[in-house]
């Protein structure tokens, strides 16, 4: 399992004061975005039309961790704080820790790279590890014994619950109008206004059941798996199913989830603006990429600072980028890689 400092949980248990617990919710925030470049990339090296399982599994978790990005912003503004998202060390520097050293205790760095097996099983599923993988049935590749000088995901956000708790309904004294609710984007029963101890349990535990499932089962509260097990689909080739003969009560016996390597895009790895050429075709697409999702975040950044309806802005910057990217990866370079969005901050006119 992916694993922080215990020192932060025990940091988090500590807390007397609420402003305190701000910045654990920023580190939250940053938490969730920094998986989103890392499962684009691998989503957009697939090329169109094909590997169409696959392709919807990555994106489906792509779209809940905006949403688990969503609730975490919702949480802080509830107690008064504010996320901090148009800003440089936001954007981790890719390949790197994860925020928070995530992982950090057994060499993960999040990488932008293709779509492969190697990929979903050393950082997809490694990302998205919970505290007690199920064996179904294939044992899992990425079981460790946990060092008592660690704590994982689940525990932080548990922690966080707990401590929310603690405190009461007294700290939820943020501007309920920075609540995004958007059914547009979000149904009302995955995004709600946070406003009090119940509400914001009620939405970090979503968090944790979508990304982990529980200890003795892979869906989450909505029915579906939870990511690990999505990514583990990819991984096996075969759909999660229920299965009365197996121990566990499911196997990878379903539907086939082909991975048709010659249908992924060999992207450079890791892709800086400044690897293209000044001129290149590759470079300005580089550029013209990081400039929109610097935009983005910028939106992002506005939609949870006072103008909720930026949202919309936002996610018109989404489908921008997509058609970007789509165009970039397209790019033969001259090693036969393939152009690669960088993800870099850069400034821009907001």
């Amino acid at each position: 399992m992916l694993q922080l400092k215990r020192e932060i949980i025990e940091s988090i248990r500590g807390i007397t004061d609420v402003e305190d617990l701000h910045t654990h919710l920023q580190n939250a925030i940053e938490l969730e975005h920094a998986t989103i470049p890392v499962y684009l990339t691998g989503l957009f090296s697939i090329k169109q039309g094909q590997n169409t399982e696959a392709r919807n599994i990555v994106l489906s978790v792509v779209i809940e961790e905006m949403l688990h990005m969503s609730i975490a912003c919702n949480v802080l503004n509830a107690i008064g704080g504010h996320p901090a998202i148009n800003k440089p060390d936001f954007v981790p520097s890719f390949p790197g820790p994860l925020p928070m050293d995530v992982g950090a205790d057994r060499g993960l760095f999040a990488s932008l790279e293709p779509l492969t097996r190697d990929q979903i099983k050393n950082v997809f599923m490694a990302i998205e590890e919970p505290e007690t993988p199920l064996d179904i049935p294939v044992k899992s590749a990425l079981l460790t014994t946990t060092e008592p000088a660690y704590s994982t995901i689940g525990e932080f956000y548990t922690a966080i619950i707990d401590k929310i708790a603690e405190l009461g309904d007294g700290i939820f004294t943020g501007d309920p109008s920075l609540q995004l609710v958007n059914t547009r984007w979000f149904p009302e029963n995955e995004l709600w206004p946070v406003t009090d101890v119940a509400s914001a349990q009620k939405a970090l535990q979503l968090i944790i059941d979508q990304g982990e499932g529980s200890s003795t089962s892979p869906i989450d509260c909505e029915n579906a798996p939870a990511h690990y097990y999505r990514f583990a689909e990819i991984y096996h080739g075969k759909r999660l199913v229920p299965d009365e003969a197996e121990e566990v009560g499911w196997s990878f016996s379903g539907d086939p989830v082909p991975l048709d390597d010659y249908q992924i895009y060999p992207l450079k790895c890791n892709a800086k603006a400044e690897d293209y050429p000044q001129g290149s075709t590759a470079r300005r697409y580089a550029d013209q990429t990081n400039y929109t999702y610097s935009s983005l975040l910028n939106n992002l950044h506005e939609t949870f600072n006072g103008s909720p309806e930026k949202i919309d802005e936002a996610m018109g910057l989404m489908y921008e980028l997509r058609l970007s990217v789509q165009k970039m990866v397209t790019l033969k370079l001259d090693n036969g890689e393939h152009a690669a969005p960088p993800f870099q901050y850069v400034r821009t006119n907001v």
